[in-house]
């Protein structure tokens, strides 16, 4: 079967599953939403922060907070896309009539990535020039230095968070298996690991706190040894360990 051929089939499946569709429009309208709320709860409250943290505010940042609760719905659209066709049995059918693996996994990988970052990109460009209304005088502009890269970074972090679901999904083909990681990685064992002292080092290199660094313009002096792009670079590694133990899978396990 040609190539143009399973992609238009891979985006037929996509397009077709409710699921799908809705996880990517949850996951605009919340992170765009509780943007716009921080952005604003900050605005009201920049009076009272201690004088460090308005020497250090980073205004492109704070339009972003939505981002930790929006990847939620980014995880799950990653997860769906792969695991529907094993938990509905089709995935016999798709690889008999695409015997060639490598062929059929990587336009799965490509036809779900497209979507996802076209939203990410929306979703990025509303959370910052609505979150920037939001703040006001504190606000900041995409010409300042690194603003631009930030709110790009954040569209790529939100895809990233997509791929390397899909990649834990090829690995473990079950959407409830493949949550039950994903879920305790991002929301517990990575919060943990990067506020306590004594594990800050190895947290720093997980694939989410790596990456969020894109989206900062204003660090804090800290011991951190990579740079905004060298974060993403680290988040990039982690989403090809994944999806190359994906691909790896698929090829040497039965349907």
């Amino acid at each position: 079967m040609a190539v143009a051929q399973v992609v238009r089939s891979e985006w037929t499946k996509v397009r077709s599953v409710a699921s799908t569709v809705w996880t990517l429009s949850v996951a605009l309208v919340v992170t765009v939403a509780l943007g716009v709320l921080i952005s604003w709860l900050t605005r009201r409250e920049f009076g009272n922060m201690p004088a460090r943290d308005r020497l250090t505010f980073d205004p492109t940042f704070i339009s972003f907070a939505g981002m930790s609760l929006g990847q939620l719905a980014m995880i799950v659209f990653g997860v769906l896309v792969v695991s529907n066709e094993y938990s509905t049995g089709m995935i016999r059918t798709s690889l008999a009539a695409v015997p060639q693996r490598g062929v059929f996994y990587g336009s799965k990988l490509a036809v779900a990535t497209a979507p996802a970052f076209a939203v990410a990109l929306v979703t990025a460009f509303a959370s910052f020039f609505l979150g920037q209304a939001m703040l006001g005088p504190h606000r900041t502009s995409l010409g300042e230095e690194g603003v631009l890269r930030a709110v790009v970074g954040g569209a790529l972090y939100m895809t990233l968070i997509a791929v390397f679901s899909m990649g834990v999904a090829a690995m473990l083909r079950s959407p409830m298996l493949s949550l039950g990681v994903l879920m305790p990685l991002f929301f517990l064992l990575s919060p943990i690991l990067g506020t306590v002292e004594a594990t800050k080092k190895v947290g720093q290199y997980l694939p989410d706190q790596a990456g969020a660094r894109v989206m900062q313009v204003v660090t804090i002096d800290d011991d951190v040894p990579y740079g905004p792009w060298g974060g993403f670079g680290i988040m990039a590694l982690w989403c090809l360990v994944v999806l190359a133990g994906g691909y790896l899978l698929l090829k040497r396990r039965d349907a």
